[in-house]
């Protein structure tokens, strides 16, 4: 099934069951009234809320069905406990560190890299990118995620897998010229990430037969900035770690809550043969190769558009689609 959030004046909107091909949706209040909600009782929420998506799938729903577009859908939890975001896609880490003639770890091959974000500055699939200053280097990345129920410490990767409940793709929006200052503090990201945006619906697993297996979503993500194909790299090619390996790494030393979010890293392929899902990586790939990189960052009015489509085309998750935009200081 598939779900989202749409605004109704609170912080954390209100849950929709959303159709099959992302047109229409209906609320269900008296399921549920936040995908957070949902999500901490799922055993007993969502064989209801299958039942409403058979239905409207159907076009037999007994409730008032509207058009989505018409409403604002916010991320499908705007206000998460807990968001930790990996970099499963270890060739991309690799041609970031060539790029500026740095070796890689071998461990990067075998632990995977995490940093956890800031699970409060969730945005929608069309809320623009405000940004104070071009020269921070605005940047998207594509990535896939998904979202787990209740995670007890030390699950095992296997195990992990039974505990995703929801999956998405997303923009994990960041300042690339402000990374190098944070991470010379040896104290992480902070500044450097700052918006994280999401598809308009997250979808169950069973939603996605045959391309998602082994804790893999096996299909291309596309991300095209002003009207140009950037990449469409496919999500389940050169996966070092899977979503049971990132759940069990986060989940290592403490339990997870339900509504943990767990990002994929920006989405890559060997040697790029299907293009980026980031300009960091163009720009890498043009140094490797010319010396320099010759494609700038995002600048204000610059649109980006990712998607995900299934085998015949369908948009499985929507779109997301932004457009960059200077914010004042206040």
């Amino acid at each position: 099934m598939k779900l989202a959030s749409i605004f109704n004046e609170t912080r954390d909107g209100q849950l929709v069951v959303v159709n099959k091909a992302v047109t229409k949706a209906v609320a269900v209040p008296e399921i549920a009234a936040t995908m957070q909600a949902a999500i901490d009782n799922w055993k007993e929420t969502a064989p209801k809320l299958k039942n409403v998506y058979d239905s409207l799938n159907a076009n037999s729903s007994d409730s008032a069905v509207f058009d989505i577009s018409s409403k604002v859908v916010m991320a499908p939890i705007p206000r998460a406990y807990h968001w930790a975001d990996g970099s499963a896609y270890v060739t991309h880490v690799e041609l970031v560190r060539k790029a500026r003639n740095a070796a890689l770890p071998e461990t990067f091959w075998t632990d995977p890299l995490m940093y956890m974000g800031a699970s409060d500055a969730f945005i929608g699939p069309n809320d623009d990118i405000e940004v104070e200053n071009e020269a921070w280097g605005i940047d998207f990345e594509s990535e896939v995620a998904v979202i787990t129920d209740d995670v007890p410490a030390g699950t095992d990767a296997k195990s992990a897998l039974d505990h995703i409940k929801l999956i998405t793709i997303l923009n994990d929006v960041t300042l690339r010229n402000l990374i190098p200052d944070e991470l010379a503090k040896q104290f992480g990201f902070y500044q450097s990430k700052p918006w994280t945006s999401f598809a308009p619906v997250v979808v169950t697993p069973d939603e996605l037969e045959g391309v998602w297996s082994d804790g893999k979503l096996h299909l291309p993500l596309r991300s095209t900035l002003n009207g140009k194909l950037i990449g469409s790299p496919d999500a389940g090619v050169d996966m070092v770690f899977d979503f049971g390996q990132l759940i069990a790494h986060a989940a290592k030393t403490r339990s997870l809550i339900a509504g943990t979010i767990i990002g994929s890293g920006t989405v890559a392929n060997q040697g790029s043969p299907t293009g980026s899902s980031c300009l960091a990586e163009v720009r890498c790939l043009e140094i490797i190769k010319d010396g320099k990189a010759t494609t700038p960052f995002m600048s204000f009015g610059d649109r980006i558009e990712i998607e995900m489509n299934d085998k015949e085309g369908h948009s499985i998750f929507g779109k997301i689609d932004q457009v960059v935009k200077a914010y004042q200081k206040k």
